[in-house]
């Protein structure tokens, strides 16, 4: 099945290696990159709408049409911000987009990027806001949905928008892949596991860091 991708957050560490995946998979037809900011990428598959409110999608609605799979790559840290300013750009932001997206594509399979540790009853404010996020996804009615809990992600060489501390300690990654498995991956393996759940399902719809190395490989 050929693919035709709604990006969010290309401008992020995330969002800018799974557009790479994409762009250079033989069976992704077309990426949709909805952003704040121009990803700086140029390349025959990929098309980009700049939007500032992602709070109101009513000006660009129109065009989120005929799509099959969303890369949902798009967060914020909570480091610093309050329950609510962290819900509203998380949970509400990402309700509404998906809501924006399931009348016009009914076909759609729907992945969003949350992290390990997630829980929906947890005490750490970010994992449960997440989580409820994840929930809400789940029960929206998507062909299908996906949510993914990467952790450690080894950045793709040639990324533009890697953070800082990933720079620093990136060298560590071979180590610790050996010794802490279930929460070392790439983020080739995040793009290449989210194109394999489009393109193909897979019986979990949440995704551990073992589920994504293993789905890369298949």
């Amino acid at each position: 099945m050929k693919l035709r991708v709604i990006l969010t957050g290309a401008t992020g560490m995330v969002g800018e290696g799974v557009l790479i995946e994409c762009l250079h998979h033989p069976e992704v037809e077309q990426v949709l990159s909805v952003s704040r900011r121009a990803s700086g990428m140029k390349h025959p598959k990929l098309r980009e709408i700049l939007h500032e409110d992602f709070h109101d999608l009513t000006p660009i609605q129109d065009q989120l049409v005929g799509y099959n799979a969303c890369f949902f790559c798009l967060g914020v840290s909570s480091v610093g911000m309050k329950e609510p300013e962290y819900r509203r750009l998380t949970y509400d932001l990402t309700l509404h987009f998906a809501q924006t997206l399931l009348p016009r594509n009914p076909g759609l399979t729907f992945c969003f990027v949350s992290g390990a540790g997630t829980n929906p009853t947890g005490r750490q404010m970010w994992a449960r806001v997440k989580g409820e996020t994840e929930n809400a996804l789940l029960q929206l009615g998507f062909k299908d949905a996906y949510m993914f809990r990467p952790a450690f992600m080894r950045a793709t060489p040639g990324q533009q928008r890697v953070k800082g501390y990933y720079k620093f300690i990136g060298w560590l990654y071979p180590v610790l892949r050996r010794l802490f498995p279930k929460y070392i991956s790439t983020l080739k393996e995040v793009g290449q596991a989210m194109l394999h759940v489009a393109q193909r399902g897979y019986p979990k719809h949440v995704l551990e860091v073992p589920d994504i190395v293993q789905l890369a490989k298949e």
